[in-house]
């Protein structure tokens, strides 16, 4: 993997974006005057007339995209992940969520990895948060591909809907040509009878990693990706747990309300197994280079690796 082509997923967003507007007359696009960091100018550059800039006023933004929705548009309302589901959570969940309107919430620079700007930029809690809201669908891609095939299902999906992108790099694993973007199935990446790590957004490529690390030690770990939070494939997940008996689950994320604890809703009503969570583990980040920053938080193959060992050999 270390020659694979790396692109930012919050580029794909606005680059999809702009290449839907030709064939979705009705989609509009607003941001809270972050255009140039969320990618939205390319939309932005392409259709001017379709692309409202609500200024620093996240709450607000929302609310005007509902307004819009009953219209007969389709709104893609975009800023950081921390002002979208963090400052602006009433307004999606009583303006957009309660009504169950169709409006899109691009959501960029999550977790960590956001870096140099700080624990007050760097979103560890919007995917708790939007689970909590009753009808709220939750994407979280993984590459340029999978995030590519996101938006587009999201402008044909009828309902509220949560987009997590990322502000670094990451490595482009699927291909363009075979890929399928299913709404609510998880992605059987690699078989395996030991273990199964359960991934998403950018811990994906790292568990492929881990993957081939791992089989080189004898260990024959499953891989799953999980772009769609809520809802969740609970198909896949029992069927792992049940076929492997253990799981470990790793995001860019907080431990707590994320994807493991999505994981470990399914398994323990369904397909009782151990689950393990690897993620930000319910503390604030700091300043720092995002890639650094995502190994200082254990957010990495080295790491995913030495927990899947330590939890067999704890079996």
């Amino acid at each position: 993997m270390a020659d694979i082509i790396k692109k930012a997923t919050r580029e794909s967003y606005g680059e999809t974006l702009a290449e839907l507007a030709d064939e979705y007359k009705n989609l509009v696009v607003l941001d809270a005057d972050l255009a140039a960091a969320t990618k939205t100018g390319v939309f932005k550059k392409a259709c001017p007339d379709r692309f409202f800039d609500c200024g620093i006023a996240e709450a607000n933004m929302m609310g005007v995209a509902a307004g819009l929705s009953t219209c007969g548009v389709i709104p893609f309302a975009s800023t950081f992940a921390m002002f979208a589901a963090g400052r602006a959570f009433e307004i999606i969940r009583n303006s957009i969520g309660y009504p169950h309107l169709n409006v899109k919430i691009g959501a960029t620079h999550a977790g960590v990895s956001v870096g140099e700007d700080g624990a007050t930029h760097q979103c560890n809690e919007d995917i708790a948060l939007m689970r909590t809201i009753p009808g709220m669908t939750i994407v979280n891609p993984a590459d340029d591909v999978e995030a590519r095939a996101a938006v587009r299902a999201a402008v044909e999906f009828n309902g509220p809907m949560y987009l997590r992108f990322g502000r670094l790099a990451t490595p482009v694993f699927n291909d363009k040509n075979t890929y399928k973007f299913e709404l609510g199935k998880g992605v059987l990446l690699r078989d395996g009878k030991d273990i199964t790590i359960i991934a998403t957004g950018l811990m994906v490529s790292e568990a492929l990693i881990a993957g081939e690390e791992l089989e080189k030690v004898g260990i024959d770990a499953r891989i799953i990706n999980i772009h769609t939070i809520k809802p969740i494939d609970k198909d896949i997940i029992c069927k792992a747990a049940k076929e492997t008996g253990r799981i470990v689950t790793v995001e860019e994320h907080s431990i707590i309300g994320g994807l493991g604890s999505a994981v470990a809703d399914v398994v323990t009503e369904l397909c009782p197994v151990p689950v393990h969570k690897i993620g930000v583990n319910d503390v604030f980040g700091f300043s720092g280079p995002g890639d650094k920053l995502l190994k200082e938080f254990g957010l990495s193959s080295e790491n995913i690796v030495a927990t899947v060992k330590k939890v067999l050999t704890n079996k």
